[in-house]
């Protein structure tokens, strides 16, 4: 094109951006029809390969369902397509998009939803309110590229999302995203109910704990262990994996994090563009996304996490990526070796304070219980739970476990030595480290005498010298 045919060009453009001229879009009845892929958490649809928009046609149902939030917990969800997240949608930059939004007949309350990926009136809201037993019709095109949520808008919008209404939708670019050899949808979402983290039975929604912003779950992909044990997220050495990353809220925002891994590439706020490299924790907040991509470079089981870690360890948002392949001790060896460190000396000698009393030993099965109680809150609790439970797929419980009651002598070699590999626990395999404590015998034949002992357990009392024994040993 000739300097002054470019310039002319640029000028037409100008003008129509001044006087407010609309720009030109192609009728959609010339675009090829599709149907588009939904695919439900942790899968991608495909890549869309074609380089042309197309009239593009979604259907999705709300679905008022009950389904597991934790063992033994269940949960009242809504739910787009019967899940939570609802399923993940993906077509291209100028699709034209026919939405249909079908609400069953046996859900009680009206839906409708608002894709972030819509320009219009409540991102589709206004269009698809829909009741009962009835269907809603609206149709948007696509402008705007990115990674964006979408979620239930109606009345109380909160409640609606609060309780499983949200998914992502992606718009691909023209020239779409480089390969990779692995995607995977994630969605991290809070949940507000009645009872405890744990609490068992059906669980109601909570909406004062909503209001003060105090979720007792945080999870990803719409339960707790949704992505652990044989859910878990899968690669091998050398993939290249992205993860389509969201957050439905309603109120808590992510700070995502891969434990023992880097993110390569991050595109913060689901944007098209690589705003960041070499990134530890991105942070997501509710009704937002990203898009992180890495290489895997040496076998391990990799832990997402929200790393505010409390969420984690104590309200489920807790997820694995197990990756097989060759190790190569040039990134990573492993332990090389564990000796003993003695920096006073041959042995470390500690001086009391003056006028303290030497410790006492207990007299007694109530005496013991009542020291083991303080040594466990002191030195378990974190891990095992104040009541014993443990936490799923992290740390084995204590209460009703037919590992801790089956072996004393175990148990207490297990308090002495600490224990690595893989166990089963009722039923359930954990594969973890649990260090030895620096417990005096006295203190260790408390805490297995309280554990053998709370929760449902029935054992006898553990002895100073049923320990000291096995010590020198």
């Amino acid at each position: 094109m000739k300097p002054q045919t470019l310039l002319f060009a640029l000028g037409l453009v100008l003008c129509a951006s001044v006087f407010g001229k609309k720009p030109y879009y192609p009728d959609p009845k010339s675009f090829p029809a599709e149907t588009a892929v939904l695919t439900y958490a942790p899968k991608v649809p495909p890549a869309i390969k074609r380089k042309v928009p197309a009239r593009v046609k979604i259907d999705l149902e709300t679905k008022e369902i009950t389904a597991r939030l934790a063992d033994g917990v269940e949960y009242n969800f809504w739910t787009f397509g019967g899940t939570v997240p609802g399923p993940m949608m993906r077509v291209r930059v100028g699709d034209f998009v026919e939405f249909n939004l079908h609400n069953h007949p046996s859900s009680k309350m009206p839906h409708n939803i608002d894709l972030h990926a819509v320009i219009g009136q409540g991102g589709g809201a206004e269009g698809s309110m829909t009741v009962p037993g009835h269907s809603s019709k609206f149709s948007f095109r696509a402008l705007n590229p990115g990674l964006y949520i979408y979620h239930c808008a109606t009345a109380p919008v909160g409640m609606h999302i609060a309780n499983g209404m949200y998914g992502l939708i992606y718009v691909e670019p023209e020239k779409g995203l480089p390969p990779v050899d692995k995607e995977f949808y994630v969605v991290q979402s809070d949940f507000y109910t009645a009872g405890a983290f744990g609490a068992k039975g059906l669980q109601p929604f909570s909406m004062d704990k909503a209001l003060k912003e105090q979720p007792d779950y945080v999870v990803f992909n719409g339960s707790v262990g949704a992505l652990t044990g044989d859910k878990a997220l899968k690669a091998d050495v050398g993939e290249k994996v992205r993860i389509f990353f969201g957050v439905g809220g309603p109120n808590i925002a992510s700070n995502f994090h891969v434990i023992g891994e880097i993110f390569d590439r991050v595109f913060t706020e689901g944007g098209t563009k690589v705003a960041q490299e070499n990134v530890q924790t991105t942070v997501v907040p509710p009704g937002g996304s990203a898009i992180i991509e890495f290489k895997i470079d040496i076998p391990s089981t990799y832990i997402l996490v929200d790393h505010a870690i409390f969420r984690t360890f104590n309200k489920g948002a807790l997820g694995m990526l197990k990756v097989d392949g060759e190790k190569d001790p040039m990134i990573y060896t492993g332990k090389q070796s564990d000796t003993v460190y003695l920096p006073e000396g041959s042995t470390i000698q500690t001086m009391p304070a003056s006028g303290a009393p030497a410790k006492k030993a207990a007299r007694g099965m109530s005496e013991r219980m009542s020291a083991g109680n303080a040594v466990y809150v002191q030195n378990c609790a974190a891990c095992h739970q104040p009541d014993g439970k443990g936490l799923k797929n992290a740390f084995p419980p204590l209460a009703g476990s037919d590992f801790l009651m089956a072996d004393k002598k175990r148990a207490i070699r297990v308090v002495l030595e600490g224990l690595a590999g893989k166990i089963e626990v009722n039923g359930s395999d954990y594969d973890g480290v649990m260090p030895a404590l620096s417990l005096d015998d006295e203190d260790i034949a408390n805490v297995l005498t309280y554990v053998r002992n709370s929760w449902g357990n029935k054992g006898d009392e553990v002895s100073a010298s049923e320990v000291g024994g096995l010590r020198k040993k």
